[in-house]
């Protein structure tokens, strides 16, 4: 029950910072820049603190590449979030990142059984069927955005399968990200615009749907199988759309309901039929 618990503030955090974002872009109580320094400073910052109290004397870790990817999925999320709905944003972030990491196991010669294949080529359909033009066609240009920050996130989680302790690692690479999300605020500081709500959600979304949200998950993932830890994050864009019509008053478009259902049935093709091989391996 622990672990179920744990999973659910988990998906919830991270749904989240989808909405802590598109609140505040918004509003216009903050500019994306500043959005995006204030949420991997405060994130480095509590990561920070988390390692140390986890284990004295313990330290940051992580690698500058991985760095700028994680700065990239951060930039490119805020910037999108200013044309975006929160479920259409949501959903494009996920089925960038999985067709990013499913795309990379192609290219490094893995096989797609039939069922996966039908499964990869309706996730990617979805994805292109919910930018085609329209009456609830997504911006273009803010769509794209997301797909390269869902792109960088994936190319970050590959990174970060081999790299170490896995809340170290990303202690350190928010760090070293905020580094960038500096020189970014800097460059664009005669287009700040700060408010008080605007650093609150900005902070919030680093400290506890970032920061937090990810120290209970990578307590969670011990727990739970490769599959499982894929599947259930099925479920972030799911609710980070209810989120938004609860607590933001978006709508939920026909559109993006059976694009939602055919993107993550796909994905779920995908990672049900890769369980299913390993265990029918001898």
């Amino acid at each position: 029950m622990t672990t179920i618990f744990l999973t659910a503030v988990s998906m919830i955090a991270f749904a989240g910072n989808s909405l802590l974002c598109r609140l505040a872009l918004k509003s216009g109580s903050i500019d994306p820049a500043s959005f995006t320094t204030l949420r991997l400073v405060s994130g480095a910052v509590t990561l920070a603190v988390i390692v140390r109290a986890r284990s004295a004397g313990s330290r940051a870790k992580g690698d500058w590449p991985s760095a700028l990817a994680l700065f990239m999925y951060a930039a490119s999320f805020s910037y999108a979030y200013v044309g975006l709905p929160t479920g259409v944003g949501a959903l494009l972030l996920f089925g960038a990142v999985q067709v990013t990491m499913i795309g990379f196991g192609l290219m490094r010669g893995e096989r797609l059984r039939a069922a996966q294949s039908w499964g990869l080529a309706a996730a990617c359909g979805g994805l292109v069927a919910l930018l085609m033009p329209g009456a609830h066609a997504p911006d273009l240009r803010a769509s794209l955005l997301m797909v390269v920050a869902g792109a960088a996130w994936g190319a970050y989680t590959l990174r970060g399968r081999l790299a170490g302790p896995a809340l170290q690692v990303t202690a350190g690479n928010f760090l070293r990200a905020a580094a960038f999300g500096l020189i970014l605020s800097a460059g664009l500081w005669s287009r700040a615009q700060l408010t008080g709500p605007g650093i609150g959600f900005a902070v919030m979304s680093g400290a506890v749907t970032s920061g937090i949200g990810y120290a209970i998950w990578y307590t969670v993932l011990p727990r739970i199988r490769a599959t499982q830890a894929s599947a259930v994050q099925l479920t972030v864009p799911v609710i980070a759309a209810l989120g938004a019509v609860a607590l933001l008053g978006e709508s939920l478009t026909w559109r993006l309901a059976w694009t939602s259902i055919v993107v993550l049935g796909g994905v779920g093709l995908v990672i049900g039929t890769a369980a299913r091989r390993r265990i029918d391996e001898p």
